[in-house]
């Protein structure tokens, strides 16, 4: 999901599958582009002075009610320490760091997330909770890889929100797993698999503070 440079974690390069929720989710990508468009044109031609205020973008209270609270409690604004794990694992070596800011979108109808290294680039999350499966169809992109993974995540019996590639499928497998968040802090594990998703290993690993 993020922008790890760690060997090995190369994404697959097979046919993907289910292409038509593929399809969906790059039609609603693509949408929220084209309302960020549709808002500057309103603006600049003497439209509503809060455009965004007319459409929910402004409010927070429909992603922190029902399942949608499962991300919507990371909303805000964080930065990240986060430290790698050698590839001889035995030690661990402190990052860069970044700033990532989670934030509602149309008053509970997704959650995006802007992700902001310290040492440049960016990456962005679109995540829309699916109520038929209970769980979570995630849109990533960033700006060294610009397309589009798709990732599914769900929260278990221990309040975890446990995140897996469902296209492309990297090699190794990876999994990523958000802790519950303190009112001021949360942990969050990138984790690989290199004998069939039998057992894993933390390679990457962050901590998040309140800005």
């Amino acid at each position: 999901m993020l922008l790890i440079r760690y060997t090995g974690l190369t994404s697959g390069s097979g046919i993907l599958g289910g292409y038509m929720k593929m399809n969906i989710l790059t039609a609603l990508v693509a949408g929220s582009l084209s309302l960020s468009a549709a808002i500057a044109a309103d603006t600049s031609t003497g439209g509503s002075a809060d455009p965004l205020a007319d459409v929910g973008m402004d409010k927070s209270e429909g992603c922190m009610t029902g399942p949608m609270a499962q991300f919507g409690r990371y909303l805000g604004d964080w930065d990240i320490a986060d430290e790698q794990l050698s590839q001889d694992g035995t030690t661990w070596t402190a990052g860069a760091g970044a700033r990532w800011n989670f934030t509602c979108l149309g008053n509970g109808t997704a959650i995006q997330d802007f992700w902001m290294p310290n040492g440049g680039g960016f990456g962005t999350n679109l995540r829309m909770y699916d109520k038929a499966t209970d769980s979570w169809d995630i849109a990533w992109s960033n700006n060294s890889t610009p397309a589009m993974a798709h990732i599914s995540a769900k929260e278990n019996e221990s309040g975890n929100i446990v995140m897996h590639y469902v296209a492309p499928k990297p090699t190794p497998a990876r999994r990523i797993t958000f802790f519950p968040p303190t009112e001021n802090s949360w942990n969050w594990q990138l984790e690989i698999s290199t004998d069939g998703e039998k057992s894993w290993r933390t390679v990457y690993r962050i901590k998040a503070t309140r800005r």
